[in-house]
């Protein structure tokens, strides 16, 4: 069968609109403008130098806390620890609600609601990243398909005696009087940053591979009520 003669550049459109589609990346120019809100605190591009927050060059592919004379906070510092790499799924985690990621951040950011934003964004940001520029579908620049936590599941109502009675074998690591001294205090921990981290853990948005079996075994009722046992433990 002969192919109109057009049907060559059609399908290079095609194709190049469904890879656009399939991996999420936004418009960069509509990113810069973004990156307004984050100005305050972080600088890009040429002669970018660490502010309140550290210069965003370079940071697709980079571990977290990894950049050289920065002081991050315990919470940031420890997410690379166990293994938090900044890809676009990540980041746009990141971006889109700062708690999902890192509980304690002291990035005072709200969050960017709107995908397409955090797309864009998303895109700018890839723009000053030496690697992978040039292959936006293969990580860490592959946005997913999936990410979001169900509305549903942050509005259920846990149960605090059965979330004592599951803290058990939290407690062998987390101590109940709130110290932390080496592992992270949940003691007081409000109920929505619990779920949200947890259910991270669970999809192994947040690496470690502890927490990630941990979580992966409770079911989203369990969750809730560890969640409320330990908002309100003394």
């Amino acid at each position: 069968m002969r192919l109109p003669c057009h049907f060559p550049a059609l399908l290079a459109v095609m194709l190049t609109a469904g890879t656009a589609v399939a991996n999420g990346l936004g418009d960069a120019d509509k990113g810069a403008a973004l990156f307004d809100q984050c100005k305050e605190c972080h600088q890009i591009g040429e002669g970018a130098s660490d502010r309140i927050g550290p210069h965003l060059n370079g940071l697709f592919g980079r571990r977290a806390a990894a950049h050289d004379g920065f002081a991050y906070s315990k919470s940031m510092t420890r997410a690379g620890v166990d293994g938090l790499i900044w890809t676009a799924t990540t980041l746009e985690a990141y971006i889109e609600n700062p708690r999902t990621l890192v509980s304690k951040t002291r990035m005072s950011y709200r969050g960017m609601p709107d995908p397409q934003d955090r797309a864009n964004l998303l895109a700018f940001l890839r723009r000053h990243s030496d690697s992978p520029a040039n292959i936006p579908e293969a990580e860490p620049t592959a946005l997913p398909s999936d990410r979001d936590l169900d509305p549903a599941i942050l509005a259920l109502e846990g149960d605090a005696e059965y979330g004592e009675y599951l803290a058990t074998e939290c407690l062998t690591c987390h101590r109940a009087d709130g110290g932390a001294s080496g592992i992270p205090s949940i003691t007081r921990w409000p109920r929505d940053d619990f779920v949200i981290a947890m259910h991270a853990y669970k999809t192994k948005l947040r690496p470690h591979p502890v927490m990630q079996m941990m979580a992966g075994r409770l079911s989203d009722e369990e969750i809730a009520a560890l969640a409320a046992y330990f908002k309100d433990l003394d």
